[in-house]
């Protein structure tokens, strides 16, 4: 299985074209005076985005670059394609020259190509849609870079020209931030670590369940467990990590299991190990455990009812989003009863959009909110944010905003304030 970015170590443009093809002889030979001629080491930089993650820059770092004349970087220096291969199909999800839309020197021998993206923009996202199982895939992401203008040497010292690039790992600061783990039965999860310990008890721990595309796939023959897509899918967990919410938690531990498959397709046996990642962190580290919260998005707002209605005494405070509670009948996979919904004592805040077409904020949200007595429910009309209109399931973007607000307290706030 693949799921990191393939290296290359020769990228050029074309039908293999090196930098000297493509500048031309005269260009890349410089009439007064010699070329200086080198390697480049492409970095992918990548963001979560409210729509889910995308490349928007790439870093060219190289030891010639440091005899550059700053000033001779331009936007049109260098040219930037993208093949993007979904690694379980060997299909080509998209394939296309990226806009370079400014150009920067990061420092001395590095530059920094930023690049065009953001809702509704092609070819920068780093995942793809698996419709017939409902999961996301981590792309291999093959960047071609070529140098389509010398650049200048310092003080007439000739012509820079890198001439073959090799391709580095996926970078993303954020997603970057949280550790690799797996537990004793073998449930991945990643892991932020606060700057600040918390108070005298520790620090809170924030568990992040993620929605139905995030989890694993594992079957039809397929071994696809990557425990990556559960903080590149949106940005649920990665708000909680912020400098904004480790301040007004004062330090905040962000946990973020991911399911083998789907929260709902077996609820009853993830939990306990949920739980077996909650215990291990707590074991490990400085936590509070009045200050255990729990916050899921659709699948995982089903699952971050689940783990009130199995364990009423951890948590100090339970944030569904978009959830699915099941039908009343109890006839699906997942189903949280009437008498569960009642018996809840932790402190809910729900969230979802009116116009949520995946699971119907009414049936669902809405209902669960009349049933557990003192929730707080913050409905929205659609999920609009940045200028940007999302798909109505999306309200998870409010929560990693620390939008939805209750008497003059933001989520966040209420979150941090909630002891159990």
């Amino acid at each position: 299985m693949r799921t990191s970015i393939t290296r290359r170590s020769v990228l050029a443009s074309g039908a293999a074209a090196g930098a000297s093809a493509l500048l031309g002889t005269s260009a890349a030979a410089a009439v007064n005076a010699p070329s200086a001629r080198g390697d480049g080491l492409v970095t992918p930089v990548a963001e979560v985005l409210d729509g889910g993650e995308q490349v928007t820059s790439v870093r060219i770092s190289s030891a010639s670059l440091a005899r550059a004349e700053r000033s001779s970087l331009t936007t049109n220096t260098f040219a930037v394609h993208v093949a993007a291969t979904n690694p379980l199909t060997g299909e080509v999800a998209y394939e296309q020259d990226r806009v370079v839309t400014a150009a920067g020197w990061a420092r001395r021998d590095e530059v920094t190509l930023t690049l065009a993206h953001g809702w509704g923009v092609a070819g920068g996202g780093t995942l793809s849609y698996l419709g017939a199982y409902g999961r996301n895939v981590l792309l291999d992401l093959d960047y071609t870079i070529t140098q389509v203008e010398p650049l200048r040497g310092a003080a007439g010292s000739g012509r820079i020209v890198i001439d073959s690039f090799r391709q580095g790992p996926l970078s993303d600061r954020e997603v970057d931030a949280f550790d690799h783990h797996t537990t004793a039965s073998g449930l991945n999860y990643r892991l932020f670590s606060p700057a600040r310990g918390g108070g005298p008890e520790g620090a809170a721990l924030v568990v992040w369940l993620h929605g139905g595309g995030e989890g694993g796939l594992l079957t039809d023959g397929y071994d696809y467990y990557d425990n990556e897509t559960q903080l590149r899918a949106n940005r649920g967990a990665l708000g909680f990590a912020t400098p904004e919410a480790q301040a007004q938690f004062g330090g905040a531990y962000v946990l973020a299991p991911q399911s083998t498959s789907a929260w709902m397709l077996d609820g009853d046996g993830f939990a306990p190990l949920v739980m077996e990642a909650i215990e291990e962190v707590a074991a490990t580290r400085r936590i509070d455990r009045r200050r255990i919260h729990v916050v899921g998005c659709s699948n995982g707002g089903y699952m971050s009812l689940k783990m009130v209605a199995e364990h009423p005494d951890v948590f100090a405070t339970s944030t569904p989003i978009c959830c699915g509670i099941g039908a009343r009948d109890g006839s699906d996979t997942y189903f949280i009863s009437d008498a569960e919904l009642a018996a809840m004592t932790t402190p809910t805040w729900l969230v979802a959009s009116a116009d949520d077409t995946t699971l119907d904020s009414y049936a669902n949200t809405v209902y669960a909110h009349e049933r557990i007595d003192g929730s707080i429910m913050s409905l929205y009309d659609s999920v609009t944010w940045g200028g940007n209109s999302f798909p109505g399931h999306w309200s998870w973007i409010y929560v990693a905003r620390n939008d939805p607000s209750h008497d003059g307290q933001s989520l966040w706030e209420w979150m941090a304030s909630t002891k159990r």
